[in-house]
């Protein structure tokens, strides 16, 4: 999502945008921040009168509307939709021991994560892989 998206969707729940929440938004897209204290630190130093507590709400509401995922460390998420067959997703190559290479749409790496996580015990037979991030 990009910033002005992100600022339709939170008008749509309700909330107004503050200059705050403008700033919050900007370091998210702007920089690679692994958790909430790293935002607040980097907010704090533009703005000191903002509170934790902010922070932290902030990153809640967004991880709510879609907007983020903690799997992907505060990092915007693209949630453009794309068909299966659709030439614009990344593929994932993969080699083998004997040379052998693979490609793998991200829809068949999701279903080759999710049987692994249910073999080796991670997860069950109702609970389906949601997102898996591949690298660019």
């Amino acid at each position: 999502m990009q910033k002005e998206d992100i600022i339709q969707k939170l008008r749509e729940q309700g909330f107004r945008i503050t200059k705050q929440r403008r700033m919050l938004i900007d370091i998210i897209l702007g920089e690679e921040c692994s958790c909430c204290k790293e935002i607040y630190y980097k907010a704090s130093k533009i703005d000191s009168t903002i509170g934790t507590a902010t922070v932290y709400r902030m990153i809640n509401t967004l991880e709510d509307i879609g907007a983020i995922s903690r799997n992907t460390m505060y990092k915007i998420a693209f949630d453009e939709e794309c068909p299966e067959d659709c030439t614009m997703k990344k593929e994932c190559q993969i080699e083998l021991e004997d040379g052998t290479m693979m490609q793998l749409t991200p829809h068949q790496w999701e279903q080759i994560v999710a049987s692994g996580l249910q073999t080796c015990g991670y997860t069950t037979a109702g609970q389906g892989v949601k997102n898996v991030m591949i690298p660019s």
